[in-house]
């Protein structure tokens, strides 16, 4: 060990503070700059220890008041306001230099408060191809059951082997309304067998099945949930409308000793880490934070003035998304959707008062219906570009290995999505939707800052669509989708046309009919990922090692959706909770190490 500028060193490469100049109430062993799902995973798992102290830094404002989190039914009422970030795109070529809005949570418990609930964890396969220590299939998957508590239900098949029952996550089936039902049927006959349970298993690439979802008697649980009610702990401080402005290095081996941030009346203040900080800001501000603090690319951050501290190019590279296409349907007959329970008569305001009164009805749950997972295969073996493309041994054009699948369907019981669908169906009419899903995209999107001030938005370019084979597979799958509604067994004889009424997409016959109308529909699953990668060490894009540590720092690592190498076939949320957890985790390793020395 040694003593140096009042804090002491040791072997391990943790620190610890004396400081003699610093409030000590400004001062923790772990600052956690992010409070959003992943951020309050590991900030719950580090308080564990009490002999830990924790800050938790968010930027938004507690979750704890904010009816249209815990509803879940709610959750649009939390866009376009104080409670979203409110980043918009850049105008993107592939879509028509359209921007598109890509809404996140901005209060404790992040997109996991306004998030669809879904719980779809991917293949294993997707993790194993990261080749990284400690990610696997296997180890990962266990990570996600890890945050859950399961509810099963009489109907669900479930496989109990998949799911965790002492986490802080609460989960259950959704009860289907009778067009996910008779959607599902549609699936199967179009040859999409049922697996009641695929999307927790992580081995069925092309069927169909029910999806948990996050709620659990009538409410949203969220990963506030983690550092709130029940899992509240008096070594964890929570603040609040509070921006992290940027990360303190300190030292010619640069190490982070602290947080610059910004709070709500403009005034700075500095925290202090006395063993480590913990970036989980997502995949649009972790590496704002990083760049603010001089960590990226040496000649962007010289740009704006920024002085470059550790030239990581892959800082802000690499960012994917998932993008989806919703087709609308009408249907006369009515009790098969839900719309009538929010859009017809008065009758919102008895969904409303049903959930206020009994945490029941609509509004207690998401509003999606039925899932499957698909290969294409076969679909796509006569077009050229799929054909001649080239592929690694056992991989198709997209990379996937026949364990994965291309796309995913998914449907809701009502009209409804982002906020530019807004043609509701008021006039006793009846809507529902098919919506495809393109995973493993190619194109590849970036994250620049527009200045170093840290209360305005990073710059976001998706790049949605730039590269062909994702326009190839995307009008493919819409294709396909439109096959299931209009031909299977369970809805080829409800549809009266495409909803709004002036769209005919129902009609379309041919993938290249499909074409304009995925670049003119194409929008965010909000599924930003990849931005602060891990990597070999050899992998000169990768910004961090397989345990989540910044390369070039000690002391700070970052856990959210930015860190994977590539995006998995799934959604978000569950890997986000279990990239929390592997955080934690592989700080505890640190503690083991550190009491052996």
């Amino acid at each position: 060990m040694r003593l140096l500028s009042g804090r002491i060193y040791c072997r391990s490469g943790h620190v610890s503070f004396y400081p003699d100049q610093f409030d000590m109430s400004d001062t923790f062993d772990y600052i956690v700059c992010g409070g959003g799902t992943a951020g309050c995973v590991v900030a719950g798992r580090l308080a564990e220890n009490p002999g830990m102290k924790v800050l938790v830094i968010e930027a938004g404002q507690h979750s704890k008041d904010l009816e249209n989190v815990h509803m879940t039914g709610g959750w649009s009422n939390n866009f376009d306001s104080e409670t979203d970030w409110n980043i918009v795109t850049s105008p993107m070529r592939g879509v028509g230099d359209r921007q598109v809005k890509l809404s996140r949570g901005r209060f404790l418990g992040g997109s996991s408060g306004c998030n669809g609930t879904l719980c779809i964890r991917g293949s294993k396969q997707d993790y194993d191809d990261w080749g990284l220590d400690g990610w696997s299939g296997e180890e990962f998957f266990a990570a996600m059951r890890k945050s859950e508590t399961f509810h099963p239900k009489k109907w669900f098949k479930a496989d109990p082997n998949s799911h965790g029952y002492s986490g802080p996550l609460h989960t259950e089936p959704h009860d289907l309304a009778p067009i996910a039902s008779l959607l599902i049927d549609s699936f199967v006959s179009e040859g999409l067998p049922l697996h009641h349970d695929m999307f927790s298993t992580g081995d069925v690439s092309h069927g169909c099945g029910h999806v948990p979802r996050t709620v659990y008697k009538g409410l949203r649980t969220t990963g506030a949930d983690f550092i709130t009610n029940g899992y509240h702990r008096s070594n964890i401080t929570i603040q609040t409308d509070t921006t992290v402005d940027r990360i303190v290095l300190e030292g010619d081996e640069l190490r982070a000793t602290g947080v610059v941030t910004r709070l709500a009346d403009g005034t700075t203040r500095t925290f202090h880490a006395r063993k480590e900080v913990v970036i989980s800001s997502g995949a649009y501000c972790s590496p704002a934070v990083l760049m603010r603090s001089g960590i990226g690319a040496r000649e962007e951050l010289e740009q704006l003035g920024i002085p470059c501290k550790v030239d990581l190019p892959g800082v802000g590279k690499n960012l994917m998304d998932h993008l989806i296409v919703f087709m609308f349907y009408e249907t006369e007959k009515a009790g098969l959707t839900t719309d009538h329970l929010v859009y017809h008569d008065d009758n919102f305001e008895k969904t409303y008062k049903q959930w206020k009164d009994h945490k029941s009805g609509f509004l207690s749950t998401f509003p999606f219906g039925s899932f499957a997972f698909a290969r294409m295969d076969e679909r796509l073996k006569h077009e050229p570009l799929w054909r001649d493309a080239p592929r690694r041994p056992g991989r198709d054009p997209m990379g996937l290995t026949p364990k994965q699948p291309n796309v995913e369907f998914f449907t809701t019981e009502c009209y409804g999505g982002p906020k530019q669908y807004d043609q509701f169906p008021v006039n006793h009419q009846h809507a529902f939707s098919m919506i495809a899903e393109l995973f493993a995209p190619q194109s590849r999107g970036t994250v620049t800052l527009q200045s170093a001030d840290p209360t305005a938005n990073p710059i976001v370019d998706c790049n949605y669509l730039a590269d062909p084979m994702d326009v190839l597979v995307l009008s493919e799958a819409c294709r396909f989708g439109n096959e299931i509604v209009m031909n299977g067994a369970g809805t080829k004889d409800i549809v009266k046309g495409s909803w709004p009424p002036n769209l005919t997409h129902h009609t379309y016959q041919t993938r290249e009919e499909w074409v304009p109308y995925v670049k003119e529909h194409a929008t965010t699953c909000y599924h930003a990922a990849g931005t602060c990668a891990m990597g070999q060490d050899d992998d000169p894009k990768a910004v961090l090692d397989s345990k989540l540590r910044v390369r070039g720092v000690a002391g700070l690592r970052v856990a959210d959706c930015s860190v994977m190498p590539a995006l998995h076939g799934g959604h978000t949320q569950m890997p986000a909770y279990g990239i929390g957890e592997r955080c934690a985790d592989f700080i505890k390793e640190s503690w083991r190490r550190t009491s052996m020395l």
